[in-house]
């Protein structure tokens, strides 16, 4: 009888200490953060800080994985479509989870079921830059040198149907002015062709281009937002150069695939709300030109669905055709 107790005891010690060796909070294992364009773009500047915040809180690698290609599309199926286990995040913008709703007929993926919202970490408006070869100073002056070369100046973007594609085909609408669509695989690969002068001008990431506007090698001629950006502060808006209504911004935000359990999100959630306050993650935002953010789950869920809706009726009205 005391053998058979002992055996019990052992048994149910086993069993509990199984428990919790299965029971273990999240996360307990390396997580991929996908990042759907090219490294040295806005997306990925934003990510790196982020990921190694999450690193060192959730004490287990995050690491970057970089799937460019069809404007965020091809990264974004790669995330929706892998397991809600919490073990793969996307690092998600304007263009992959709101604007490709507006302006592709065909998605491989549906942002709106296939992904669920965690958290909006920081915003930022694009910047209209120029090479310093291009004989334009300020936006009248470009819009002057497009009406006399019809056709022939080039804007650049980080690819057709994202944000930067849209402010280019909105700007050519307002401003009557023809000039022709150069679009690129990422953000990163849209500054070197733009510093080499390759293409004399393009709507660019303020996190990607600020530094080359503050050093002289680029001339930022406006912001695409309603104010002014703090880390551009010289640089005018697109309403201040005349051209009102057009308010195209960038926007970056943490999502995972549908059905991932709302504890994992939970858990997601408030270490990102966390990071973004950190003074070193302001500082860094702010200084790409980003302004932090940190929202709930429903807030982020319904700011896309706002973002949607005002893509699609801008699309619209414009008229605005994607290449």
């Amino acid at each position: 009888m005391q053998i058979a107790q002992g055996v019990i005891v052992l048994a149910s010690a086993f069993i509990a200490c199984s428990g919790a060796a299965f029971g273990q909070p999240y996360p307990t294992k390396p997580i991929r953060m996908v990042v759907p364009y090219p490294a040295g773009g806005g997306s990925d500047l934003l990510s790196r800080p982020v990921a190694q915040k999450l690193s060192e809180k959730f004490r287990q690698s995050v690491v970057v994985d970089n799937r460019g290609g069809a404007t965020g599309m091809i990264g974004t199926d790669i995330a929706a479509k892998s397991s809600a286990d919490g073990y793969t995040l996307l690092l998600g913008s304007v263009a992959e989870v709101a604007l490709n709703l507006a302006v592709y007929s065909k998605m491989p993926y549906n942002p709106e079921r296939d992904l669920a919202a965690v958290s909006l970490i920081a915003t930022s408006p694009l910047v209209l830059a120029v090479h310093p070869s291009l004989p334009a100073k300020d936006v009248k002056d470009f819009i002057a040198l497009a009406k006399k070369q019809p056709g022939k100046i080039g804007y650049s973007s980080s690819g057709s149907g994202s944000p930067h594609n849209i402010a280019g085909e909105w700007m050519k609408l307002l401003a009557q002015v023809d000039i022709t669509h150069v679009p690129f695989k990422g953000g990163g690969p849209q500054l070197v062709a733009l510093l080499g002068g390759h293409v004399p001008s393009g709507f660019v990431a303020l996190p990607v281009v600020a530094p080359h506007v503050k050093s002289g090698k680029l001339l930022g001629l406006a912001v695409t937002s309603a104010e002014r950006s703090t880390a551009v502060p010289h640089v005018p808006t697109l309403h201040e150069s005349g051209l009102e209504g057009l308010d195209v911004k960038q926007w970056w935000g943490i999502l995972v695939p549908a059905g991932t359990s709302r504890g994992v999100i939970s858990r997601l959630h408030g270490a990102l709300v966390e990071i973004v306050k950190l003074p070193d993650i302001r500082a860094r935002m702010t200084e790409l030109g980003a302004e932090p953010a940190g929202t709930s789950p429903a807030q982020f869920s319904d700011f896309i669905r706002t973002e949607i809706a005002k893509f699609k009726r801008i699309v619209k009205q414009a008229s605005i055709k994607i290449d």
